[in-house]
């Protein structure tokens, strides 16, 4: 392991719900919920004051709203949140090469690989200016970790938060650990935390005590000797530049059961254009077609189709999902479907034959001008169509007289809209019908004014409300 703290980890401060307080100076400071808001919905983020009634990334929308019904809930703005975190991760490219992004807001860095930093003084250095800059950049703020790996590097951005910065001197780790939860370990997760308890460890310094040969007995060879090393502080896991990426899916769960046949084949076909949009957009293509579904008892069922070769054509995927459908039974009702491409390649082998069938079928389909092809091809576009209408909690608007807003909500013919920018301070309310021709969707403002001076993006306590 390294001799000095030279491995970076960066967290963003409740990266979805600090976007979403920079953007709207009326919730500064407030409770803020990001995610899912029908039936099945579940938080995304939420900000440091939601927390304080309770909530928490993952838990149901409906448990969210009886904790905190007075809090903000919104539908996540995943365009803006890409956008930010891109230049996020521009800034720690500047720093090294070795960068590994883990989601949107997250990642770590190898300073030593960029020749920025080789002991603490100057890994504090970079982990300062760092923070520094994306404040500047993004508006927002993160939270750094600098240890001489990744797991230390991780365990310390936890404690850094919100906005802070702690390095863990070489040296001290084992002390840090040992009374730590088994659950900050990676790869402890509920159900290895419970056996691990029902065999008298909680906590890192109970793993380290009771040796390897009790983990292996407990775990098993590869975990129990794994975890018995990061126990000790151990972990020589590199910073990997690049992930192999080894699926592209897309999914959607539905507030109401689909009974409908059609409707689940017009959604599955939907499902399967959307899977190759993405796949094309990383210039991939892929052999195994992926079909998920999840009843309406929460039985959830997986079937697979292997091509010849890979594509990325929508009438070859659009296919094969429709025949790993006609596998499953879903008259009982479907809550989830999702369509994925596996076995994946930089190139594309097309499967003649396979398009051969698509296109016909295809044809004759056209051809034939029956009521089924009509009502799929309904139940494909009109998702699409009530998207362009829907007004959506959180999401950007723009009055032809009032200018930029936000969607408060919506219901029985009417939309409410609070109309402010990043920095405009809390804005006034309005109320319109959701078919006023004045209003129409807008794109997101940027968080922070072009060609502003460094630190001319602080927006108060933006930064600090969100999950960590």
């Amino acid at each position: 392991m390294r001799t000095a703290p030279t491995i970076l980890h960066l967290d963003m401060d409740a990266f979805f719900a600090s976007a979403e307080q920079a953007a709207k100076p009326s919730l500064r400071g407030k409770a803020v919920i990001v995610g899912g808001l029908g039936p099945r919905g579940v938080v995304a983020t939420c900000s440091y004051e939601a927390r304080v009634f309770g909530v928490h990334s993952a838990m149901p929308m409906a448990q969210a709203r009886r904790l905190a019904p007075n809090a903000a809930y919104l539908v996540p703005r995943f365009g803006l949140y890409r956008e930010i975190s891109e230049q996020v991760m521009r800034l720690l490219r500047e720093l090294s090469p070795l960068v590994e992004p883990l989601s949107l807001d997250e990642a770590f860095v190898d300073l030593e690989a960029g020749q920025r930093a080789w002991d603490e003084r100057s890994a504090l250095l970079a982990g300062r200016q760092l923070r520094a800059d994306i404040r500047a950049v993004t508006g927002l703020t993160g939270s750094v970790g600098l240890a001489a790996s990744k797991m230390l590097a991780k365990i310390a951005s936890e404690q850094a938060k919100p906005d802070g910065l702690v390095v863990i001197e070489p040296g001290t780790e084992r002390a840090l650990l040992a009374p730590m939860s088994v659950r900050i370990l990676p790869g402890v997760g509920p159900a290895t935390g419970d056996h691990l308890r029902r065999g008298g460890i909680s906590t890192v310094g109970e793993i380290a005590e009771a040796g390897e040969d009790e983990l292996v007995r407990l775990l098993g060879k590869a975990h129990g000797v794994a975890l018995y090393a990061m126990a000790l502080a151990r972990d020589e896991r590199p910073v990997v530049a690049e992930r192999d990426t080894k699926s592209v899916s897309v999914e959607d769960t539905y507030d109401v059961d689909i009974h409908d046949r059609v409707r689940v084949r017009g959604e599955v076909q939907r499902l399967a254009d959307r899977c190759v949009q993405r796949l094309r957009a990383a210039h991939l293509s892929g052999r195994t077609i992926v079909l998920k579904v999840r009843r309406y008892d929460f039985s959830t069922l997986t079937r697979s189709e292997t091509l010849r070769g890979p594509t990325d054509d929508p009438a070859v995927v659009r296919e094969a999902a429709a025949r790993l459908l006609e596998a499953v039974d879903t008259t009982g009702g479907v809550r989830l479907l999702g369509v994925g491409v596996s076995g994946l390649a930089d190139y594309t082998q097309e499967d003649l034959f396979a398009q051969a069938r698509a296109a016909a079928e295809e044809g004759a389909g056209e051809l034939a001008g029956g009521e089924e092809s009509e009502e799929v091809a309904e139940a494909v576009e009109e998702p699409e169509a009530v998207v362009e209408r829907q007004w959506r909690a959180g999401h950007d608007v723009r009055h032809a007289e009032f200018g930029h807003g936000w969607v408060q909500g919506s219901g029985l013919g009417r939309v409410t809209v609070r109309f402010e920018t990043p920095f405009s301070g809390p804005g006034r309310v309005k109320t319109f019908r959701v078919d006023d021709p004045a209003l129409e969707v807008a794109e997101p403002l940027p968080l922070v004014e072009r060609g502003a001076p460094p630190g001319a993006g602080e927006v108060g306590s933006a930064g600090r409300g969100g999950e960590g």
